[in-house]
């Protein structure tokens, strides 16, 4: 099992991933962000937090495709030993094919085993501004994911069933998102804490 008080993670993945809407790992977008920027407006802040000693690298980047991501994955894990892969809305919203977008989140679980890391996978979550229209696709995506997790032996964080609201189906509810694409700083400390030492195996 993993020891958060040795480890370093690597969380790979998109605007999600980096703290969207008030957050980014680029100081560029940081300094654009302005008076609202809040680094709890990240599930890494939160899971180091749960997590004493536990050590996260931020590789979020806004906007980016499944297949964009996967190019920069053996640089965003140098010297990690745990990877967390997330991505795919970015594709659903461009209209891409979901099976394009799992088999780049495939390869990545893969390459992840290759480099001998710890990894866990995370779903796709509700996107409010995109429902009803984007559901279908966000569905059909987190069933592949869930076969990627069982195929490959790794866990998948169920970010979507986290955040969804049980009253409006294939939406986050009203207080865990800040803009309707993201979660709030409440929606991401949600998140945080699906990150525990037993999410990855070693």
């Amino acid at each position: 099992m993993i020891d958060p008080m040795q480890r370093k993670i690597a969380a790979l993945g998109d605007s999600i991933t980096a703290g969207s809407p008030l957050w980014d790992p680029d100081p560029e977008v940081r300094s654009r962000i302005g008076a609202a920027l809040n680094e709890r407006s990240q599930w890494e802040w939160w899971a180091a937090r749960a997590m004493p000693g536990l050590e996260l690298a931020n590789c979020g980047v806004y906007g980016e495709r499944a297949e964009e991501i996967e190019l920069r994955l053996d640089a965003c894990v140098v010297g990690a030993d745990g990877l967390v892969v997330q991505g795919g809305i970015n594709d659903i919203a461009q209209g891409r094919p979901v099976e394009d977008a799992a088999a780049a989140l495939q390869r990545m679980v893969r390459r992840g085993l290759e480099l001998g890391l710890g990894i866990a996978l995370a779903d796709v979550l509700p996107w409010n501004n995109g429902w009803p229209r984007a559901e279908p696709a966000i569905r059909r995506l987190n069933e592949l994911v869930y076969a990627i997790g069982r195929e490959e032996g790794v866990p998948v964080l169920p970010f979507h069933a986290t955040l969804e609201d049980p009253e409006r189906p294939g939406r986050m509810r009203a207080d865990w998102t800040d803009d309707g694409d993201h979660p709030s700083v409440e929606g991401y400390r949600l998140l945080g804490g699906l990150l525990g030492a037993d999410a990855f195996l070693l």
